[in-house]
């Protein structure tokens, strides 16, 4: 709300929270900043249906703070930088990849404007995609034969050229049953 109410005490309190994170990842990255492959952070944008926040709050507010860690991370380690962020986030990627972000994760194509084919031909480029197995539908409420469809098709849309992190979407969930599971890496073992 504080957005919304009092700007002033929001910039100050993301810039503080900024300032905290600066401190804490320069120390963690000098201690074994050699040793990463991948930093994630996290951020929820996006909701089922589009965005959590408006992409010009995002631009003015957020992206410059987020901008400053991922410039960080690249110069004390040699991680490639994942963003964490949910839903449907189609209008916020040219923005990611502005920022500096490397990989998006997850990449829920059940949500709104995230059709992968359409995400890899615009971003594949500049973008890692990691994600992509339904979790909503496919993996707990399909059959066998739907999870190998799925992970096919994930694989021939997002896998051409590089940069495909074949995953689920998100979280498997509890009621996923565990032959579904199984049947998501071996059909990408078989299949990749």
């Amino acid at each position: 709300m504080d957005i919304a109410i009092d700007m002033k005490y929001f910039e100050a309190l993301m810039d503080r929270t900024l300032e905290s994170l600066i401190d804490i990842y320069t120390k963690f990255f000098k201690v074994i900043g050699d040793e990463l492959d991948v930093v994630q952070f996290w951020g929820d944008l996006g909701t089922q249906r589009g965005p959590l926040i408006s992409p010009e709050t995002y631009r003015r507010y957020i992206k410059p703070r987020e901008a400053e860690l991922v410039r960080l991370t690249k110069k004390i380690t040699n991680a490639k930088v994942a963003l964490h962020t949910c839903g449907s986030v189609y209008e916020f990627i040219p923005d990611l990849i502005d920022a500096g972000y490397d990989i998006l994760n997850p990449v829920k194509t059940s949500a709104a404007d995230m059709e992968s084919g359409r995400l890899k031909r615009e971003f594949g480029k500049d973008l890692v995609f990691w994600g992509g197995i339904d979790t909503q539908r496919v993996l707990p409420f399909g059959t066998v034969e739907e999870v190998r469809d799925e992970v096919k098709r994930m694989i021939d849309t997002l896998a051409p050229d590089g940069g495909y992190i074949l995953a689920p979407c998100h979280n498997i969930q509890a009621n996923t049953p565990p032959e579904n599971v199984l049947e998501m890496f071996e059909a990408a073992i078989d299949y990749s």
